[in-house]
C-alpha cells in the first residue's frame, strides 16, 4: 500500500462522555462502511476499537485506538479515545492529530463535564465539528430536548440534517433532509437503503428543510439572496454552504441514529467525506509552526509532500511481547518505512521499523505515508507520547502538549521484594504510554508514589502493571511531607570533650538560630572573631548543622526557613578536629531548636475547581470544611471555577468526594503553592501520631 492522496483523506477524533454510545457508533461506521464483516459488540467484548483484556473485562475505553476504513472513494482515519474524565489526556493529545471532530451525545448519558471540557478545547483549536446524537432508539427520547440541552450545556445552535423515523414506535431510520429521502439500515445488513419520504412524514420533513435552509443562508450573503429570491437551494448549493460553514466553524451540523441498531450511520459518513476538510484544505489555509531545537528560531512546515518530514507522536502502546508502537500523525512530507529520522524532542536519532496503517489490533504494512496521513511505526526505542520526529537533515520540534496533571497519589510497595524492579520498570512503561500518570520516589518520605487522574485511572494503571509485567502492589494513603521550622531566636552551646588514652577529642561552638521568611530555605553565616575557632573547622560545624536539619525535634521532619550563625568558641590545638566540631555543632543546633519555639509546617495547595453553577454551594463549603481558604470563584467556558488554597493532608481523597458531591461532573486540579502553620491542636496530634510510629516501628 503506497502513500495516500491527500485530497482523498479524512481524519476524524470521536470524542464523547463515558458511555454516551461512541465505540458502538464506531463500529456502525467500520460495518456499514465494510471495514469489518459483523457489526461487533460491547457487552461481548467483539468491537474492533475496545480489544485491550482491561476494555474487554471494563466494557468501556481505556485506550486510543485507530480506525481505518474508505466510504466513497475516501480513507476515513478514525481516532478513537476514551471517554472517561480520568482519561482526558488521550483526547487531548489525539486532537493535535486530526483535522475534525464527531461530537458524540448519547441521548440517555447526556452531556457530562468532561465533555464540557472536551468541547472548550475544540473550539479553542478552531476544529470543525459535526455532531451525532446516538441512543434515539431508546423510549421517551426527544430530538428537539437534546438540541436545547447541547445550547444550554456547550452553546452549540445545532443545524439538524436529519430527523429520527419511528415506526411502531421503534427507530427505523432516519429522514435525510439534504437528500430528501429516507435512510434505513439493520445490525445484519451493512448496505443503507434509501426510500423515499414517507407521506406522514412529508410535512414534518418539509418544516425541518426549510429550517435547515434559512441557518446555511444566513451565514452566506450569497446564498441568502439565492434563498431570498428562489425560496429555496438546491441540493448543491445545501452542500456548498454547510461545507464552507462548517470549515469556518461557524455552521455545526446535527446527525442522529443508533450505533448499536446501526441506523443512521450512512448520512453520517457522507457528511466526513462532503463536509469536513482534507489535510490538503488545511494546508491551504496555514503552514504548521515550530522552533529550532537549537537555535529557538521560528520555523514552519507545510503540510505538503515537497517539505521535509516531520510529525508528531501522539500515542505509545507497549507490549511485553509484541513491543512498543507510535501512533504518529505526518505533518510535513514523507515518512518511508526502514528510514531513520531524528526525535527533536529527545536530541536523537532513530530507526524507524515498519509502517501501519491500523485498525484495532490488526496492523497493515505500508511502505510509506505522506503528509496528513495517521500510521504506526513499529519498535521506536527512545520516542515517546508527544514528541516530535522529523528529517535528520531539517530539525523542527512542535510545541509540547499541555495534559492534565495527576490530582490524586497513593503510595505503593510490591507485595514481594522480587516485584520491586518489576513494578518500577512497569509503572515507567505504563507512564510511556499514559503521560497524565506520574511515578515517583519521594526523598523525604522514602515512598514510592503513584499519582493519576482520579481512583478509577489508578485501578487501571495498576490491572494493566499485574497483566502485562507480572507485578502486583499494594496501595496506602502516601504520608505528608510535614516540615519543621522556629518561631523565636535562640542560643546554645555545643561543647564536645573526649579524653582517652592518647589524643582527645575537643570542640566547642556557640549557635545562635533565627526564623526567616517562608520558603528561604537555610542560611549560614559565620561570625567567628578573634580566632575563637580556626576558620578550617567551620566548614565542619556547618556540614554537621546541615545533617541535624534534617530531623527535627518535634516529629523528626526536616527543619527549614532557619538561618544559623556561628559566632563564639573554642578550640584544643592538640585535641580539636573536623569531627570534634561536628558532634559540637550538632549539639549547639538541637539545644538551639528545643528553645526557639519549633512549630510544624504543612504543604499548602493552590486548588482549581470546575463545576457547574447548581453544586458550587456544596463543593465551596466542603473546601471550607477542608480547611480551604476561597480565594475567588469566576465562570469560565460553562462552569463556575473555584480556586482555593488547601492543605495537601485534606486533599488525599478529594477526587471521590468531588465526584460524590457533583454527581461526576466536577474536575480539579492542583498544585504545591507553600508551606504553612499547622494549627497547635492539629500539630499536637500528628507529633503523637508519629512517636507512636516509631515506638511501634522500634518494635
Amino acid at each position: 500500500m503506497s502513500e495516500l492522496r491527500r485530497e482523498s483523506l479524512r481524519n476524524v477524533l470521536l470524542v464523547s462522555s463515558a458511555g454516551s454510545g461512541k465505540t458502538s457508533l464506531a463500529e456502525a461506521m467500520l460495518f456499514t462502511s465494510g471495514a469489518v464483516s459483523h457489526l461487533g459488540s460491547i457487552a461481548q467484548g467483539t468491537t474492533v476499537s475496545d480489544f485491550e483484556p482491561e476494555e474487554v473485562h471494563r466494557r468501556c475505553s481505556v485506550s486510543t485506538s485507530l480506525l481505518r476504513c474508505s466510504w466513497n472513494h475516501t480513507t476515513l482515519n478514525i481516532v478513537d479515545p476514551p471517554g472517561a474524565v480520568s482519561l482526558l489526556g488521550e483526547t487531548l493529545m489525539a486532537m493535535h492529530a486530526v483535522d475534525a471532530v464527531i461530537l458524540v451525545v448519547g441521548a440517555t448519558s447526556g452531556i457530562r463535564s468532561e465533555l464540557v471540557r472536551v468541547w472548550t478545547q475544540v473550539t479553542r483549536l478552531g476544529l470543525p465539528c459535526l455532531l451525532f446524537f446516538t441512543q434515539m432508539d431508546k423510549e421517551g427520547v426527544s430530538l428537539d430536548e437534546m438540541v436545547a440541552i447541547c445550547k444550554r450545556e456547550l452553546g452549540i445552535m445545532a443545524l439538524p440534517m436529519s430527523l429520527p423515523y419511528r415506526r411502531a414506535g421503534q427507530l427505523n431510520g432516519v429522514l435525510d433532509l439534504v437528500h430528501q429521502c429516507l435512510f434505513f439500515s439493520s445490525k445484519e445488513n451493512p448496505a443503507a437503503q434509501q426510500a423515499p419520504i414517507p407521506e406522514t412524514e412529508r410535512t414534518v420533513v418539509e418544516e425541518a428543510r426549510k429550517r435547515l435552509q434559512e441557518g446555511i443562508a444566513e451565514g452566506d450573503d450569497r446564498l441568502l439572496e439565492l434563498y431570498l429570491t428562489a425560496g429555496e437551494l438546491t441540493e448543491e448549493d445545501l452542500t456548498r454552504g454547510l461545507r464552507l460553514g462548517v470549515q469556518a466553524c461557524r455552521i455545526v451540523p446535527l446527525f442522529s441514529g443508533s450505533g448499536i441498531e446501526n441506523i443512521g450511520i450512512a448520512p453520517l459518513l457522507n457528511a466526513i467525506v462532503d463536509l469536513l476538510p482534507s489535510p490538503a484544505e488545511q494546508a491551504s489555509k496555514a503552514s504548521i509552526e515550530g522552533m529550532h531545537p537549537d537555535t529557538g528560531e521560528t520555523l514552519h512546515r507545510r503540510a505538503v509532500q515537497e517539505d521535509p518530514f516531520s510529525g508528531l507522536v501522539f500515542k505509545t502502546l507497549i507490549d511485553p511481547f509484541v513491543g512498543r508502537l507510535s501512533f504518529i500523525r505526518v505533518l510535513s512530507g514523507v515518512l518511508h518505512a526502514d528510514s531513520t529520522v531524528f526525535n527533536s524532542s529527545r536530541g536523537s536519532k532513530e530507526k524507524c521499523g515498519h509502517l501501519y496503517a491500523v485498525l484495532g489490533k490488526k496492523h497493515i504494512p505500508i511502505s510509506s505515508a505522506g503528509a496528513g496521513d495517521i500510521v504506526a511505526i513499529g519498535k521506536l526505542k527512545d520516542t515517546q507520547t508527544g514528541d516530535t520526529l522529523c528529517d535528520e537533515h531539517a530539525h523542527i520540534r512542535y510545541p509540547k502538549i499541555a495534559l492534565p496533571r495527576p490530582v490524586l497519589s497513593f503510595a505503593i510497595e510490591a507485595k514481594s521484594s522480587a516485584d520491586i524492579d518489576k513494578v518500577s520498570l512497569g509503572l515507567h512503561r505504563l507512564i510511556e504510554e499514559d503521560p497524565t500518570l506520574d511515578f515517583s520516589r519521594h526523598a523525604d518520605t522514602k515512598e514510592m508514589v503513584l499519582s493519576g487522574m482520579g481512583q478509577w485511572h489508578i485501578d487501571l494503571a495498576l490491572e494493566k502493571l499485574h497483566r502485562k509485567y507480572g507485578a502486583d502492589v499494594m496501595l496506602h494513603m502516601p504520608k505528608i511531607p510535614y516540615r519543621e521550622t522556629i518561631r523565636a531566636t535562640a542560643q546554645a552551646q555545643g561543647k564536645y570533650k573526649k579524653q582517652t588514652g592518647g589524643h582527645g577529642q575537643y570542640g566547642d561552638c556557640w549557635l545562635e538560630l533565627a526564623p526567616l521568611p517562608r520558603g528561604e530555605g537555610f542560611h549560614f553565616e559565620n561570625k567567628v572573631v578573634g580566632g575563637a575557632i580556626p576558620r578550617n573547622f567551620i566548614p565542619a560545624v556547618e556540614k554537621w548543622v546541615v545533617e541535624a536539619m534534617h530531623h527535627g525535634i518535634l516529629a523528626g521532619f526536616p527543619v527549614v526557613d532557619c538561618r544559623v550563625a556561628v559566632f563564639d568558641g573554642s578550640y584544643h590545638s592538640v585535641d580539636s578536629s573536623e569531627m570534634a566540631f561536628k558532634v559540637a555543632g550538632s549539639m549547639a543546633f538541637k539545644k538551639a531548636l528545643e528553645t526557639a519555639h519549633p512549630v510544624l509546617l504543612e504543604p499548602i495547595m493552590t486548588v482549581e475547581v470546575a463545576v457547574t453553577a447548581d453544586h458550587i454551594g456544596g463543593v465551596i463549603g466542603d473546601l471550607n470544611g477542608r480547611r480551604g481558604r476561597i480565594l475567588h470563584v469566576e465562570a469560565k467556558d460553562h462552569t463556575e471555577q473555584i480556586t482555593a488554597l488547601v492543605p495537601l493532608a485534606e486533599m488525599l481523597t478529594y477526587a471521590t468526594t468531588l465526584n460524590s458531591h457533583t454527581a461526576g461532573r466536577g474536575s480539579y486540579t492542583m498544585e504545591f503553592a507553600r508551606y504553612d502553620e499547622v494549627p497547635r491542636e492539629l500539630a499536637v496530634r500528628i507529633v503523637e501520631t508519629h512517636k507512636v510510629e516509631v515506638h511501634a516501628g522500634a518494635h
